[in-house]
Protein backbone atom coordinates (compact mmCIF):
# COMPACT_ATOMS: atom_id res chain seq x y z
CA UNK A 1 0.00 0.00 0.00
CA UNK A 2 1.07 3.58 -0.57
CA UNK A 3 1.84 5.76 2.42
CA UNK A 4 -0.97 7.95 3.72
CA UNK A 5 -0.37 11.64 3.09
CA UNK A 6 -2.13 14.39 5.05
CA UNK A 7 -5.47 15.27 3.48
CA UNK A 8 -6.86 18.73 2.87
CA UNK A 9 -10.44 19.81 3.39
CA UNK A 10 -12.10 22.47 1.25
CA UNK A 11 -10.89 25.06 3.77
CA UNK A 12 -7.33 23.96 3.07
CA UNK A 13 -6.65 22.58 6.55
CA UNK A 14 -4.78 19.30 6.77
CA UNK A 15 -6.58 16.32 8.25
CA UNK A 16 -5.08 12.90 8.74
CA UNK A 17 -7.03 9.65 8.38
CA UNK A 18 -6.64 9.01 12.12
CA UNK A 19 -8.67 12.14 12.85
CA UNK A 20 -11.43 10.99 10.56
CA UNK A 21 -12.39 7.73 12.15
CA UNK A 22 -10.06 4.75 12.20
CA UNK A 23 -8.64 4.58 15.72
CA UNK A 24 -5.89 2.02 15.08
CA UNK A 25 -4.26 2.77 11.76
CA UNK A 26 -4.63 0.99 8.39
CA UNK A 27 -6.10 -2.46 7.97
CA UNK A 28 -3.70 -5.36 7.53
CA UNK A 29 -4.64 -7.36 4.44
CA UNK A 30 -1.91 -9.96 4.95
CA UNK A 31 -2.14 -12.84 4.51
CA UNK A 32 -4.93 -13.36 2.01
CA UNK A 33 -5.63 -16.07 -0.51
CA UNK A 34 -4.24 -15.54 -3.98
CA UNK A 35 -7.48 -16.51 -5.70
CA UNK A 36 -9.86 -14.74 -3.32
CA UNK A 37 -10.34 -11.16 -2.10
CA UNK A 38 -9.36 -10.17 1.41
CA UNK A 39 -12.84 -9.99 2.98
CA UNK A 40 -13.56 -7.74 5.93
CA UNK A 41 -16.94 -7.13 7.53
CA UNK A 42 -18.03 -3.95 9.26
CA UNK A 43 -21.03 -3.75 11.59
CA UNK A 44 -22.35 -1.48 14.30
CA UNK A 45 -24.42 -3.40 16.82
CA UNK A 46 -26.31 -2.70 20.00
CA UNK A 47 -25.07 -3.97 23.35
CA UNK A 48 -27.51 -6.91 22.96
CA UNK A 49 -26.11 -7.84 19.56
CA UNK A 50 -28.68 -6.34 17.14
CA UNK A 51 -27.92 -4.43 13.96
CA UNK A 52 -31.46 -3.10 13.41
CA UNK A 53 -34.88 -3.30 15.08
CA UNK A 54 -37.21 -6.19 14.30
CA UNK A 55 -38.92 -4.00 11.67
CA UNK A 56 -35.56 -3.95 9.83
CA UNK A 57 -36.11 -0.23 9.27
CA UNK A 58 -32.64 1.10 9.96
CA UNK A 59 -31.96 4.39 11.70
CA UNK A 60 -28.36 5.29 12.64
CA UNK A 61 -27.75 4.48 16.30
CA UNK A 62 -23.96 4.70 16.39
CA UNK A 63 -21.84 7.82 16.81
CA UNK A 64 -20.47 10.11 14.12
CA UNK A 65 -17.07 8.55 14.82
CA UNK A 66 -18.42 5.15 13.82
CA UNK A 67 -19.95 6.53 10.64
CA UNK A 68 -16.62 8.09 9.72
CA UNK A 69 -15.03 4.73 10.35
CA UNK A 70 -17.41 3.19 7.81
CA UNK A 71 -16.15 5.53 5.09
CA UNK A 72 -12.54 5.09 6.10
CA UNK A 73 -12.86 1.32 5.87
CA UNK A 74 -14.37 1.77 2.42
CA UNK A 75 -11.26 3.70 1.42
CA UNK A 76 -9.29 0.42 1.51
CA UNK A 77 -11.82 -1.58 -0.51
CA UNK A 78 -11.72 -2.36 -4.22
CA UNK A 79 -15.37 -3.39 -3.81
CA UNK A 80 -18.13 -2.85 -1.25
CA UNK A 81 -20.92 -5.41 -0.87
CA UNK A 82 -24.34 -5.34 0.76
CA UNK A 83 -27.49 -7.44 0.81
CA UNK A 84 -30.62 -6.62 -1.17
CA UNK A 85 -32.80 -5.74 1.85
CA UNK A 86 -30.21 -3.30 3.16
CA UNK A 87 -30.25 -1.61 -0.26
CA UNK A 88 -34.05 -1.76 -0.60
CA UNK A 89 -35.01 -0.38 2.79
CA UNK A 90 -32.44 2.40 3.04
CA UNK A 91 -31.19 5.19 0.72
CA UNK A 92 -27.87 3.39 0.29
CA UNK A 93 -25.44 4.39 -2.49
CA UNK A 94 -22.28 2.56 -1.32
CA UNK A 95 -20.25 5.61 -2.30
CA UNK A 96 -16.81 6.63 -1.10
CA UNK A 97 -17.96 9.34 1.33
CA UNK A 98 -16.76 12.48 -0.41
CA UNK A 99 -13.61 14.36 -1.41
CA UNK A 100 -11.50 13.48 1.63
CA UNK A 101 -12.14 9.78 1.12
CA UNK A 102 -11.54 10.07 -2.62
CA UNK A 103 -8.05 11.33 -1.80
CA UNK A 104 -7.59 8.54 0.75
CA UNK A 105 -8.49 5.97 -1.90
CA UNK A 106 -6.00 7.48 -4.32
CA UNK A 107 -3.35 7.38 -1.58
CA UNK A 108 -4.13 3.68 -1.18
CA UNK A 109 -3.67 3.09 -4.90
CA UNK A 110 -7.38 2.53 -5.59
CA UNK A 111 -9.95 3.96 -7.97
CA UNK A 112 -12.00 7.00 -6.91
CA UNK A 113 -14.99 4.83 -5.99
CA UNK A 114 -15.37 1.15 -5.11
CA UNK A 115 -17.16 -1.33 -7.30
CA UNK A 116 -20.62 -1.77 -5.74
CA UNK A 117 -21.98 -5.28 -5.22
CA UNK A 118 -25.51 -6.20 -4.19
CA UNK A 119 -26.37 -9.74 -3.08
CA UNK A 120 -29.85 -10.82 -4.16
CA UNK A 121 -30.10 -14.59 -4.41
CA UNK A 122 -33.61 -14.60 -5.90
CA UNK A 123 -33.22 -11.26 -7.70
CA UNK A 124 -35.77 -9.57 -5.44
CA UNK A 125 -33.82 -6.31 -5.36
CA UNK A 126 -36.15 -3.35 -5.89
CA UNK A 127 -35.50 -1.84 -9.37
CA UNK A 128 -36.37 1.55 -7.88
CA UNK A 129 -33.69 1.36 -5.20
CA UNK A 130 -31.71 4.55 -4.62
CA UNK A 131 -28.42 2.93 -5.64
CA UNK A 132 -29.49 2.77 -9.30
CA UNK A 133 -29.90 6.56 -9.41
CA UNK A 134 -26.18 7.13 -8.83
CA UNK A 135 -23.86 5.92 -11.58
CA UNK A 136 -20.41 6.89 -10.28
CA UNK A 137 -19.08 3.28 -10.27
CA UNK A 138 -20.09 -0.17 -11.55
CA UNK A 139 -23.02 -1.95 -9.88
CA UNK A 140 -22.78 -5.74 -9.80
CA UNK A 141 -25.65 -7.99 -8.67
CA UNK A 142 -24.93 -11.51 -7.43
CA UNK A 143 -27.84 -13.94 -7.81
CA UNK A 144 -28.48 -17.68 -7.85
CA UNK A 145 -30.21 -20.05 -10.26
CA UNK A 146 -33.29 -19.80 -8.05
CA UNK A 147 -33.92 -16.29 -9.40
CA UNK A 148 -36.69 -16.11 -12.04
CA UNK A 149 -35.44 -15.04 -15.44
CA UNK A 150 -38.00 -12.23 -15.56
CA UNK A 151 -36.46 -10.60 -12.48
CA UNK A 152 -32.94 -11.14 -13.75
CA UNK A 153 -33.79 -9.47 -17.04
CA UNK A 154 -35.19 -6.42 -15.26
CA UNK A 155 -32.07 -6.07 -13.12
CA UNK A 156 -29.74 -6.57 -16.09
CA UNK A 157 -31.25 -3.42 -17.59
CA UNK A 158 -30.18 -1.48 -14.48
CA UNK A 159 -26.91 -2.99 -13.30
CA UNK A 160 -23.56 -3.15 -15.06
CA UNK A 161 -23.61 -6.92 -14.64
CA UNK A 162 -25.82 -9.60 -13.07
CA UNK A 163 -23.87 -12.77 -12.31
CA UNK A 164 -25.41 -16.09 -11.27
CA UNK A 165 -23.56 -18.49 -8.97
CA UNK A 166 -25.08 -21.51 -7.24
CA UNK A 167 -28.45 -23.27 -7.43
CA UNK A 168 -30.67 -22.67 -4.38
CA UNK A 169 -28.35 -20.08 -2.87
CA UNK A 170 -25.33 -18.08 -3.95
CA UNK A 171 -22.05 -19.95 -4.13
CA UNK A 172 -19.85 -17.29 -2.54
CA UNK A 173 -16.63 -19.21 -3.21
CA UNK A 174 -17.21 -19.00 -6.95
CA UNK A 175 -18.67 -15.51 -6.79
CA UNK A 176 -15.71 -14.04 -4.89
CA UNK A 177 -13.15 -15.74 -7.14
CA UNK A 178 -14.98 -14.25 -10.11
CA UNK A 179 -14.98 -10.80 -8.50
CA UNK A 180 -11.24 -11.08 -7.96
CA UNK A 181 -10.53 -12.25 -11.50
CA UNK A 182 -12.92 -10.09 -13.53
CA UNK A 183 -13.31 -6.96 -11.41
CA UNK A 184 -9.92 -6.87 -9.68
CA UNK A 185 -11.43 -7.06 -6.20
CA UNK A 186 -8.39 -7.79 -4.04
CA UNK A 187 -10.11 -6.23 -1.02
CA UNK A 188 -13.84 -6.65 -0.40
CA UNK A 189 -15.73 -4.86 2.37
CA UNK A 190 -19.10 -6.34 3.33
CA UNK A 191 -21.57 -4.12 5.16
CA UNK A 192 -24.31 -6.69 5.78
CA UNK A 193 -26.91 -7.46 6.48
CA UNK A 194 -26.90 -10.42 8.80
CA UNK A 195 -27.86 -13.01 6.18
CA UNK A 196 -24.95 -12.09 3.91
CA UNK A 197 -22.50 -11.89 6.81
CA UNK A 198 -23.66 -15.27 8.10
CA UNK A 199 -23.21 -16.88 4.69
CA UNK A 200 -19.68 -15.51 4.37
CA UNK A 201 -18.72 -16.79 7.84
CA UNK A 202 -20.26 -20.18 7.06
CA UNK A 203 -18.25 -20.39 3.84
CA UNK A 204 -15.01 -19.54 5.65
CA UNK A 205 -14.50 -16.42 3.54
CA UNK A 206 -14.16 -13.76 6.24
CA UNK A 207 -10.65 -12.54 7.07
CA UNK A 208 -11.45 -9.71 9.50
CA UNK A 209 -14.50 -8.56 11.43
CA UNK A 210 -14.88 -4.93 12.52
CA UNK A 211 -17.47 -4.42 15.26
CA UNK A 212 -18.63 -1.25 16.97
CA UNK A 213 -20.58 -2.00 20.15
CA UNK A 214 -23.03 0.84 20.85
CA UNK A 215 -24.63 1.77 24.20
CA UNK A 216 -28.25 0.96 23.35
CA UNK A 217 -30.58 -2.06 23.64
CA UNK A 218 -33.08 -3.06 20.93
CA UNK A 219 -34.28 -6.46 22.13
CA UNK A 220 -36.64 -8.57 20.04
CA UNK A 221 -36.13 -12.14 18.94
CA UNK A 222 -36.74 -11.17 15.32
CA UNK A 223 -34.27 -8.29 15.25
CA UNK A 224 -31.34 -9.03 12.88
CA UNK A 225 -27.89 -9.80 14.26
CA UNK A 226 -24.42 -9.40 12.71
CA UNK A 227 -24.52 -13.00 11.42
CA UNK A 228 -27.95 -14.47 10.71
CA UNK A 229 -28.95 -17.43 8.58
CA UNK A 230 -29.10 -21.03 9.72
CA UNK A 231 -26.08 -20.74 12.01
CA UNK A 232 -24.12 -23.63 13.50
CA UNK A 233 -25.59 -26.64 15.27
CA UNK A 234 -22.67 -27.35 17.61
CA UNK A 235 -19.91 -25.30 19.20
CA UNK A 236 -17.23 -27.18 17.24
CA UNK A 237 -18.56 -25.60 14.02
CA UNK A 238 -18.40 -22.04 15.32
CA UNK A 239 -15.96 -19.64 13.64
CA UNK A 240 -13.16 -18.85 16.13
CA UNK A 241 -11.94 -15.25 16.30
CA UNK A 242 -8.78 -13.59 17.60
CA UNK A 243 -8.99 -10.06 18.95
CA UNK A 244 -6.54 -7.91 16.98
CA UNK A 245 -7.38 -4.47 18.33
CA UNK A 246 -9.72 -2.79 20.78
CA UNK A 247 -10.42 0.83 21.63
CA UNK A 248 -13.00 2.58 23.77
CA UNK A 249 -14.18 6.03 22.70
CA UNK A 250 -16.69 7.49 25.16
CA UNK A 251 -19.42 4.83 25.51
CA UNK A 252 -18.65 2.92 22.31
CA UNK A 253 -16.26 0.00 21.95
CA UNK A 254 -14.40 -0.52 18.66
CA UNK A 255 -13.15 -4.06 18.03
CA UNK A 256 -11.24 -5.84 15.27
CA UNK A 257 -11.25 -9.62 15.13
CA UNK A 258 -9.25 -11.91 12.84
CA UNK A 259 -11.22 -14.94 11.68
CA UNK A 260 -9.28 -18.15 12.29
CA UNK A 261 -11.25 -20.37 9.92
CA UNK A 262 -10.99 -19.30 6.30
CA UNK A 263 -11.29 -21.05 2.97
CA UNK A 264 -8.12 -22.35 1.29
CA UNK A 265 -6.82 -20.43 -1.71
Amino acid sequence: MKSRRPLKTKSGRNRTPLQLGLPWGPIDIRPFSKGLPFVYLNVAMTADGKIAPATRHFEPFSSRRDRLLMYELRSYADAVMSGARTIDLNPVKLGNGGDIYTQMRLNHGLADHPVRIVVSGRATLDPNAEIFKHRFSPIIILASEAAPEKRLKKLRALADEVAVFGSNGIDFHKALRWLRQKWGAKTLLCEGGGEVNGALFEAGLVNEFYVTVCPVIFGGQDAPTPADGKGVAVLADAVPLTLRAMKRIKDELFLIYRANRTAPS
